[in-house]
């Protein structure tokens, strides 16, 4: 196995030109690197890789990722104001600095052309293309030349931090591969190109998501890092001021962080343990081990035997990236300001980053055609898995639909809990949200879509923000609402309190086939699918049917 230093081998101090801090030296031309496959076929390898991994995409267009149909509500609540009467009797917007809006931003431009579930579908193909796009840029920019094998970044595209649906950084990430590309393509060119583009994608990485602009960060460092070891022998002084000048595109953050309500919620952090080689496994993760762990044998025994062959080559920029992404990642607590699995989420933007700086010489037909088979035999697994898991679980995405159709429009609906535990596994996700649908398809008031102030633009007007959750919490248990049928909560109050006087319909997620109803006085049952009920509530005064 090879380690390249750089695409751009640095010169003794004699031959670099420039300014003294900012300098941009003139190197010569990179040496040829070993062969790969023709841009063509790598372009042909995307195309086909790309349409493989849209299938699950395409054909359910409510995929059953936990935050997701939350996320589209919301879309659809900003496409909908002000023309929808319901809509805007319980919802208005409060457009502000916030590092969480491209999907906001994106989404509902598109849903003017086509209807929100399409919309939503081409929102995440985009993410799909940009991180594996973006792959391959990065490739490209640290090694001089386009590679095939950042195309294995497909299979890792479906992941466990995809399931939770964070669409807003899924976005970032991809962006933050295209930002260290770029940065790696003008580090030899005047700095303030290489100053500005930094810059602005800086912003746009902000509002895409904090961490997104993190993930950045983190790649950024470790590669002025690698330039600093790489520059021994020239004047200490004029080095380390270039690399702490690195950071200067990074000062906007802080301006734009204290001007966004989200900084309300800098205290709001928890450092935890536990977790973090649970962190690590959610980059192969999804729903069964045995697939991760053959999907990973067979690139770790592929690039094992691609080394002993001396055919892996290897960028320097690998081992600060590592050493710093560790260092961050153990660092790192489990929610930032206020948003939860902060520091799970690192490992799956590390690992693209990863990808980008390996390349392999597939200069022999027989490597050249193994790495082809490979690839799509590994993407054919990874999609194969996600596909059947959730052609299994449309059974309640269509369950669903149809319990919506029995709402009213314009209803207040509240989400319950029957079994506290609900949402831990993969395939229950789906179903943590899902009753947003009735936002989109009947313009109902739900307890649990996301309107909470310094994460969303979305707001609730009086009287109803009192009767939602405006913190991200769990929803409560079935046992919470029988004691806050006629009294508050004593260590209240709570949304739910006296929740019959402010609902007119209680979803029941996670319960058992053929659970009792749990309030025959207030609750009627309307719907039964697998795993939810949902009850229209008997208003106080009204006799029990």
């Amino acid at each position: 196995m090879t380690t390249p230093s750089s695409a751009f081998p640095a010169l003794p101090s004699s031959a670099t030109q420039g300014h003294p801090v900012l300098g941009h030296p003139v190197h010569p031309a990179p040496p040829r690197l070993p062969h790969d496959l023709r841009g063509r076929w790598i372009a042909l390898l995307f195309v086909a890789c790309f349409a493989l991994v849209a299938v699950p995409i395409l054909t359910h267009p409510l995929p059953p990722l936990s935050d997701y149909v939350n996320h589209l509500a919301r879309m659809h609540v900003i496409a909908a104001l002000p023309d929808d009467p319901d809509i805007a009797r319980f919802y208005y917007l409060k457009w502000s600095i916030l590092p969480n809006v491209m999907m906001d931003l994106i989404v509902p431009v598109i849903e003017r052309v086509t209807d929100i579930y399409t919309a939503g579908e081409i929102y995440t193909l985009m993410c799909f293309a940009l991180i594996a796009a973006g792959t391959l840029t990065l490739n490209r920019a640290l090694f001089g030349m386009w590679s095939a094998l950042p195309l294995i970044a497909f299979p890792l595209l479906y992941n466990a931090i995809f399931l939770i649906g964070v669409m807003n950084y899924y976005f970032g990430m991809g962006l933050a591969l295209f930002a260290l590309a770029a940065w790696a393509f003008l580090r030899e060119r005047p700095w303030p190109w290489r100053f500005a583009i930094s810059t602005l994608f800086v912003v746009v990485l902000f509002f895409c998501h904090l961490f997104a602009a993190g993930v950045y960060g983190v790649g950024l460092l470790a590669f002025e890092l690698d330039r600093l070891r790489q520059g021994r022998g020239q004047p200490w002084g004029p080095r380390l001021a270039t690399f702490v000048a690195a950071g200067l595109p990074f000062l906007p953050i802080l301006p734009l962080l204290i001007a966004s309500p989200t900084w309300g919620l800098s205290t709001e952090n928890v450092w935890e343990p536990q977790g973090k080689v649970e962190g690590i496994e959610m980059v192969v993760n999804v729903y069964f081990d045995y697939v991760a762990v053959l999907l990973t044998a067979v690139v770790v025994g592929a690039g094992i035997w691609a080394a002993r062959h001396r055919l892996l080559h290897v960028h320097s920029l690998m081992l600060p990236l590592l050493l710093v992404a560790g260092a961050v990642y153990l660092a790192m607590p489990r929610v930032v300001f206020a948003s939860y699995m902060a520091d799970q989420r690192l490992p799956v933007a590390i690992a693209f980053f990863v990808l980008a700086a390996m390349r392999a010489d597939l200069r022999h037909r027989l490597a050249r055609r193994g790495f082809a088979v490979v690839l799509i035999l590994l993407l054919a697994v990874r999609v194969g898995e996600v596909q059947v898991v959730w052609n299994r679980l449309s059974q309640w995405t269509g369950a669903f639909h149809q319990s919506v159709e029995q709402i009213k429009p314009g209803s207040r609906i509240l989400v319950a809990y029957a079994d506290i535990n609900g949402g831990n596994d993969p395939r229950d996700l789906g179903l943590v949200h899902a009753a947003c649908l009735a936002m989109i398809e009947k313009s109902s008031l739900v307890t649990t879509a996301f309107a909470v102030k310094g994460k969303q633009i979305l707001r609730v007007h009086q009287p109803y923000r009192d009767h939602v959750d405006t913190e991200d919490g769990t929803p409560p248990q079935i046992e919470q609402l029988l004691v806050t049928e006629e009294e508050p909560s004593v260590d209240g109050p709570r949304y739910w309190d006296l929740w019959p006087q402010n609902f007119d319909y209680v979803y029941v997620l996670f319960t058992e086939h053929g659970a009792p109803n749990p309030d025959s006085d207030r609750l009627k049952l309307v719907y039964e699918g697998e795993r939810f009920q949902l009850y229209q509530v008997i208003p106080p005064g009204a006799p029990p049917s």
